[in-house]
């Protein structure tokens, strides 16, 4: 059986690797995935005390399309619960955490990317939040990237639901930097010797007071987040874009109401 996420110790460069390994599947969210995802940052003190960096990086073409409609349909609320629950995961780890992005990167793809503090973006990659062209809202998302970007660049992502390029992310300073492909890992290997030079203690402290400058905390944040994700989840405009990406055409809106 597959197995939905790799783990693996990187010693010379004291990284926890863990790949996304749904490639058949543009490596789609599902439940099993997400909650591996959680299980391994949270308990990667433990499992990896000698550990100084995590790096989030995916099997195949594409980073991560979203997620996994056909296996969450009927899992609606559970699915948002475990996207929160590994997003805040990732925010919250005290350790550095590096995306290597491929290929594409859309909704709750790009979601974990914002989840991380660096971005290193492939050329040639696409990001995008379209997640109102399914009648749904990128709620969680939002929270991450509300305190990343700009308000202007913000609502193009969400209200538009466009996917940018690599060289858009990082105008908009959503990427941290731009490489060619086949340099990600070597991208990664320059951040973790720089990240090495700081002290453990002091970069999780840093990290800890970035959270919390704002005027609500991120997880209460995620909290009203998750209840605009359910009141549109449940909406007919929901079930209408589902039936549409699915069914490969289309939304009807007018049908929707």
């Amino acid at each position: 059986m597959e197995q939905p996420l790799l783990v693996e110790f990187d010693a010379a460069r004291r990284a926890v690797v863990l790949t996304l390994n749904r490639p058949a599947r543009r490596n789609a969210l599902d439940l099993p995935l997400l909650h591996s995802l959680r299980e391994t940052v949270e308990s990667v003190s433990r499992t990896h005390p000698d550990a100084r960096l995590i790096v989030l990086r995916a099997a195949g073409s594409a980073f991560c399309s979203g997620m996994d409609l056909a296996a969450t349909a009927g899992h609606a609320h559970e699915t948002a619960e475990a996207v929160r629950d590994a997003l805040l995961a990732f925010a919250e780890c005290p350790l550095p955490t590096v995306a290597l992005v491929q290929g594409a990167a859309v909704a709750g793809g790009m979601g974990f990317a914002a989840a991380c503090d660096f971005v290193v973006v492939a050329d040639g990659a696409k990001l995008g939040l379209p997640e109102v062209r399914r009648g749904l809202v990128a709620a969680l998302v939002t929270v991450l990237l509300r305190r990343q970007l700009r308000e202007r660049e913000l609502r193009e992502l969400l209200l538009a639901g466009e996917l940018i390029s690599a060289a858009r992310a990082r105008e908009i300073g959503f990427a941290t930097s731009v490489v060619p492909v086949v340099q990600l890992d070597e991208e990664a290997t320059r951040l973790a010797a720089a990240l090495a030079q700081g002290g453990p203690h002091a970069l999780a402290a840093t990290k800890h007071l970035l959270s919390m400058l704002h005027p609500r905390s991120l997880r209460d944040e995620m909290d009203l987040a998750i209840a605009a994700h359910r009141s549109a989840r449940d909406s007919d405009e929901a079930r209408e874009g589902a039936a549409a990406f699915l069914e490969k055409r289309a939304p009807n809106w007018a049908a929707s109401h």
